[in-house]
């Protein structure tokens, strides 16, 4: 049985990865989960410089999901460097570094530091755009274009570009990416949302808005995968309220070629491998000796 998929030269021993902001940078899951059964660690996201994130409370549960407000909160690329890719270099899984900034310079700044020690990077262009006054990168088509460009010009290594859901039309900006010179796309993030506590009689965020993530967005994660792999050439990530290996299994019918698991690492820290185990009792079942044969299987 071939469980084995290939993202832009880059071979992954299976298509299950983590989702970022979701497993931390993998030492925090590393008591839990066997990252060496893994087809990747996708870190949370590293700035070039630390990010103190959004005041608190900045998580509320709803239903069939979640709020994060987080706002991108980490150490920054020194600290990153120095801790947390010595740590993951120690297994036997591919490294993809979730890339974050607030100007085309703060990627490219991070990128040009990542040169060498990890397998890929994926940029996450749902920040903030700071010169076009907080709209994010992702939600312009000509933007999405222009940053994917800038970045591809500084990377040593494959690109994965994350689309916002936050759009009309998710293959206009995925068409964009790929006119940018994207290796890979990597879909959906977070939709926006908003929860009102009725007893205190205001946001439950303190940011006002979050973005929404777990099984309550995964009908419209499908449907965008499905409608993006049918647009472009890319290989592609899925992503929005995985928590079984039915629903991996789902995203790569309609077109992923790998996926990645997140909001169900907070209910169940072991999520990644029962899906794993799950899609290769799927293949044994279904008599498929190729993962390869299901993506995109259904047209």
């Amino acid at each position: 049985m071939n469980t084995k998929v290939n993202l832009a030269g880059v071979e992954l021993k299976n298509p299950v990865m983590t989702a970022s902001g979701t497993f931390g940078s993998g030492m925090e899951y590393s008591e839990f989960v066997d990252l060496n059964r893994l087809g990747a660690v996708v870190t949370k996201g590293v700035a070039n410089v630390p990010w103190e994130g959004n005041p608190t409370p900045r998580v509320a549960e709803t239903y069939g999901g979640m709020l994060n407000a987080i706002g991108l909160q980490n150490p920054g690329i020194d600290v990153f460097a120095e801790r947390d890719i010595p740590f993951l270099k120690k297994y036997d899984t591919k490294i993809i570094v979730n890339v974050c900034g607030r100007s085309e310079k703060d990627y490219v700044e991070v990128v040009e530091r990542l040169a060498e020690p990890v397998d890929m990077l994926e940029i996450n262009i749902s920040c903030p755009n700071v010169k076009e006054g907080g709209i994010a990168f992702g939600q312009s088509a000509a933007s999405v274009e222009r940053i994917t460009a800038a970045v591809k010009r500084a990377a040593k290594q494959p690109v994965i570009m994350k689309l916002s859901p936050n759009v009309t039309d998710i293959t206009e900006t995925a068409k964009a990416a790929e006119a940018g010179g994207a290796d890979v796309l990597s879909l959906i993030n977070t939709l926006t949302g908003m929860k009102i506590d009725v007893n205190r009689q205001t946001f439950a965020l303190a940011n006002r808005t979050g973005g929404l993530s777990g099984p309550a967005i995964r009908p419209i994660a499908v449907r965008m995968v499905y409608q993006t792999a049918n647009a472009v050439r890319l290989p592609i990530i899925g992503m929005g309220g995985i928590a079984t290996a039915e629903d991996a299994l789902e995203f790569i019918l309609a077109g992923a070629t790998a996926v990645s698991v997140g909001t169900a690492n907070f209910a169940d820290p072991r999520a990644t491998l029962d899906i794993i185990s799950g899609i290769e009792k799927y293949m044994t079942d279904k008599n498929i000796a190729d993962i390869n044969e299901l993506i995109g299987k259904v047209k």
